[in-house]
């Protein structure tokens, strides 16, 4: 049970916030997970809506790779509610049922396609060490270019930062949510 009420609606908003309730609206459709617990900052929760946009549709790193960094990253946060959310998003993007699997077990990088085993290994590294071994940032660098390798970058830590909001406010997952573990 999420540890504080949360917004699920504009109205659950003094006036002067309902715009940062729209942001969220305009990106998502309704309020829930973790944006329930972000407006209550409703300044925070306005200014990190569009990074929402940028993670999902307007970065160049293509959904088949970036999905291995923001599952993988859900996955070593333990953060129920956002892998849940980041699967049946992975799922309508066509992502192998076998990849999500691999990273939802914690399997050996090792076995999958070099660009995935690549992607996986390098967001292991930087959620567990906080650091990246040279040879691994040179190889994606050197295969994707550096705007690619910021952006993906930027897109898994995102999903480190709204699974440590999530984790800490222990938001709800969906009933029918895909389980963590």
């Amino acid at each position: 049970m999420a540890r504080t009420k949360p917004i699920t609606a504009k109205s659950d908003l003094a006036p002067e916030h309902h715009a940062a309730a729209d942001a969220v609206l305009k990106v998502f459709g309704h309020i829930r997970g973790p944006f329930g617990v972000l407006l209550h900052s409703p300044s925070l929760a306005e200014r990190l809506a569009p990074m929402v946009g940028f993670v999902r549709d307007d970065t160049i790193v293509e959904p088949n790779l970036r999905f291995v960094a923001i599952l993988g990253a859900a996955r070593e946060c333990d953060a129920p509610y956002v892998w849940a959310a980041q699967v049946a998003l992975a799922r309508k993007h066509k992502i192998r049922e076998d990849l999500i699997d691999h990273i939802r077990a914690r399997r050996d990088p090792a076995a999958l396609p070099a660009d995935e085993r690549d992607i996986l290994n390098y967001t292991l590294q930087l959620t567990r060490t906080h650091k990246v071994g040279k040879a691994l940032f040179d190889v994606l660098h050197d295969r994707h270019g550096v705007q690619w390798l910021v952006e993906l970058t930027a897109t898994l830590n995102f999903f480190v930062f709204v699974s440590g909001i999530a984790n800490a406010f222990e938001v709800d997952v969906p009933a029918d949510g895909d389980p963590l573990g």
